[in-house]
């Protein structure tokens, strides 16, 4: 209670003073005195000599003390040096390593499970395996035999973590959906019509959105949720990417910063694009023409840390890329920072919450959703380097208790079941900052980091963070 008050009472001291920085001094003029042997010229200059050491000396007093850790930094100069090195030695990495298999196939026969991917298809590709697996429903029902689908298991177990991939994949389990079956005739019936629908879609050649896809026949799916499961269920059931049939997610990651490209032929200088920065294409496959001269891509969790990161223009004392999807990464997001990994071949640095679900969505980026597994090959961008918020920078940057929050019940169990995920033991000093988090059940936001000042972010910890390169 004592601290709270203090606080309260240092908040309105640092206002006050601003006040009287910023307001003129005002002195009362006393009445002339005809018979003083002063002149009033002489009596004026004198006041304002006071008035001008009195400011000088409460300027002095009140000037503000610098940031915590703020004289711990070098020169810009310096760190922008260091950051040099650093892409040219990421980029000569990413030419040379050859020896790591890059896909499935080159580690299926070690692999005790067999496993599916999708690849990109054209539109006629498409049409042409819908049209195809038309013809053999045709002629089961012809036959007497009715018709089903043989549709690739999403469930929680039909999934493998493999090490050498660093990525989640889908093993190759199917499931049966009869249309002659009560439990399954209404799902057979939705993933007909989605088909039905996609077909059209290609050979118009034209995308329409998830949502647009639902109001076509509102009745049938009743909720958005069920026509949405059956698309993937058709992508893998076709065995290409979502994007390939057509269907996209309504905009929702944006991007700022140094950055050129061009979207459906039109060139977008994401410099120029103010603190909103610039949508990300839902239609990856129309950017093209990328060019850049960052040394770094930023990718941010939160909309309120990147506004903060895009006002302050840190993309221009430290040349990057800033992306951000708004929590939960959505597929565009994820398609087109895996584009600009692969053709800019610069490190990707995250800055996440200190919980468990900011490091959940680090993963997703990194080795994908169980939810979309049968795509990782395409969804995920390896080598992102956790740059922040750790849970050690609590202590280590010294965040104020009233800025940390207890961690619920739900969040320990969620931390603990990510320490049992292969992906996380793969990495020595994510076990570390999670047996840390576990412990201490504390976590924190980014935004704590306002506490020490509302540009603390990007004047403070980011630059220290690039200067000591503290990211795992």
């Amino acid at each position: 209670m004592i601290r709270r008050e203090y606080d309260c009472f240092s908040h309105l001291y640092q206002i006050s003073a601003h006040i009287l920085n910023h307001l003129p001094s005002i002195t009362a003029s006393p009445p002339l005195n005809h018979s003083s042997p002063h002149h009033p010229m002489a009596d004026s200059k004198k006041r304002r000599r006071a008035n001008d050491n009195h400011s000088a000396a409460t300027s002095s007093h009140l000037s503000p003390k610098p940031l915590p850790f703020q004289n711990s930094l070098n020169s810009d100069a310096a760190i922008l040096a260091a950051l040099k090195r650093l892409s040219t030695t990421t980029t000569t990495t990413s030419s040379t390593t050859t020896s790591a298999p890059q896909t499935l196939a080159e580690v299926s026969p070690s692999l005790a499970a067999t496993c599916r991917e999708v690849t990109d298809l054209a539109d006629s590709s498409v049409s042409s395996a819908i049209e195809s697996l038309t013809l053999t429903i045709t002629k089961s029902i012809l036959s007497g035999h009715g018709f089903s689908f043989l549709v690739p298991s999403r469930s929680s177990s039909n999934h493998i973590y493999i090490p050498e991939l660093d990525r989640i994949v889908l093993k190759d389990k199917a499931s049966n959906r009869a249309f002659a079956s009560l439990s399954s005739v209404r799902k057979a019936t939705i993933t007909a019509r989605i088909l039905a629908l996609v077909h059209q879609l290609c050979m118009k050649g034209i995308h329409v959105t998830k949502r647009d896809l639902f109001y076509t026949d509102v009745k049938l799916f009743g909720d958005q949720t069920q026509s949405d499961n059956v698309i993937d269920d058709v992508s893998c059931l076709l065995g290409c990417t979502r994007s390939s049939l057509n269907v996209v997610a309504a905009e929702k990651g944006v991007v700022v910063g140094r950055l050129i490209f061009t979207d459906n032929g039109d060139e977008i200088d994401c410099t120029r694009m103010g603190i909103g920065g610039k949508a990300i294409p839902p239609n990856i496959d129309r950017v093209g023409e990328v060019r850049s001269d960052a040394l770094f891509i930023l990718l941010v969790e939160k909309d309120a840390a990147y506004v903060r990161l895009a006002e302050d223009r840190f993309y221009n004392r430290f040349p990057c890329v800033i992306i951000t999807a708004k929590g939960q990464p959505d597929v565009a997001t994820r398609l087109f920072l895996r584009k600009l990994k692969m053709e800019l071949r610069i490190p990707v640095l995250a800055l996440v919450d200190s919980d468990p679900y900011g490091l959940k969505i680090l993963s997703v980026y990194m080795c994908g959703s169980k939810n979309m597994s049968y795509d990782s090959a395409n969804l995920t961008t390896p080598d992102i380097k956790w740059l922040g918020i750790r849970p050690s920078d609590l202590d280590k940057y010294k965040v104020p208790e009233q800025c940390r929050l207890p961690m619920t019940e739900q969040d320990v169990k969620t931390g603990k079941e990510l320490l049992e995920e292969d992906f996380v033991k793969k990495n020595p000093g994510w076990v570390k900052e999670l047996e840390l988090m576990v412990r201490t059940k504390q976590k924190a936001e980014i935004q704590a980091l306002s506490s020490f000042g509302f540009q603390y972010l990007s004047e403070v910890y980011l630059p220290l963070k690039l200067q000591q390169q503290d990211w795992l």
